[in-house]
């Protein structure tokens, strides 16, 4: 029994030590993001304004009920779940071709994978504001160059027509995000045992059925943490969008419509409780990707 008592004492002792140490960090992160999140979400039940904040009447869910009737909202959300979808989908595909490209044995691997790392080091705005000159109907590069090899007759106004301006955005994002895919992938096939691929070279295994029966579920773990990242981020995707199409109507996020209720027209209550939709949305999903993955784990 003393072994036992000794041990749970130890363990007791290191949680505490361990709440300890986390005290600071807890305390900052509730002073920068917790309080900031209440105010938040106690003006979105309010009628407040950016030109008299103090003088907010109490509307109890008004401003929500009103957003959800909101064609625009919901115009908004329905952009921001397309761009988060198809941009993660085509980001993880590529990501998981370049990571097994990089995974392999060759002379200047370390000079590429340093070199695919810039286009994700560029800042969004400067990617955003650059992606925008090339995507100009008039003298943008792209239109040239498609023009050249005549895939287009006519110059296009990639980011301004309601018919390419979402698909521009998602080809930027893609091409911006797609080596942190690259890279948090590339970090989980290096952890993979390597007995497992000696064992399936010496039986002479096919390497498409390598990849299907080995790989990718060994790789699954860090698959699913690299995917639920962007996908977070994603859902929340305000610069990219807000740089290259502004309050386009046909590209608005759900970020740029709370930005425009907020700035653009100061009303800090609709503005506030867009914003705390936006934080239901992306906790709910948190929550139920945690809740599945534990499940699936217990299993």
């Amino acid at each position: 029994m003393k072994p036992a008592t000794s041990h749970s004492r130890l363990t007791r002792r290191r949680v505490r030590w361990a709440w300890v140490f986390l005290a600071p960090m807890l305390l900052v992160l509730a002073l920068v993001a917790g309080w900031p999140l209440l105010k938040t979400i106690a003006y979105g039940f309010t009628d407040a304004s950016l030109i008299n904040p103090e003088a907010a009447q109490f509307v109890g869910v008004d401003n929500f009920s009103f957003l959800l009737q909101d064609p625009y909202w919901w115009a908004s959300v329905w952009n921001t779940v397309v761009f988060a979808v198809v941009s993660v989908f085509l980001e993880t595909v590529l990501g998981l071709i370049i990571a097994l490209a990089l995974n392999a044995q060759f002379r200047g691997r370390g000079g590429l994978r340093a070199a695919i790392l810039i286009p994700w080091a560029i800042p969004t705005v400067v990617s955003a504001q650059m992606w925008n000159w090339m995507f100009n109907d008039v003298f943008g590069v792209i239109n040239h160059m498609l023009m050249s090899v005549g895939l287009m007759q006519h110059p296009i106004a990639w980011t301004a027509s309601p018919d390419t301006a979402l698909l521009s955005i998602i080809l930027v994002d893609v091409w911006k995000t797609t080596p942190f895919m690259a890279l948090l992938l590339l970090a989980g096939l290096q952890m993979l045992p390597k007995e497992c691929y000696e064992s399936a070279r010496v039986d002479g295994v096919h390497p498409l059925t390598v990849f299907f029966r080995i790989t990718l579920p060994l790789l699954k773990p860090a698959l699913m943490v690299a995917i639920i990242f962007r996908l977070l981020d994603a859902l929340r995707v305000f610069d990219l969008v807000y740089v290259m199409s502004g309050n386009n109507r046909d590209t608005m996020s759900m970020s740029v419509y709370a930005r425009q209720q907020l700035i653009d027209f100061g009303d800090l209550g609709f503005g506030s409780a867009a914003s705390t939709l936006i934080f239901a949305i992306i906790a709910l999903f948190t929550v139920v990707y945690l809740t599945v993955a534990r499940v699936g784990r217990e299993q």
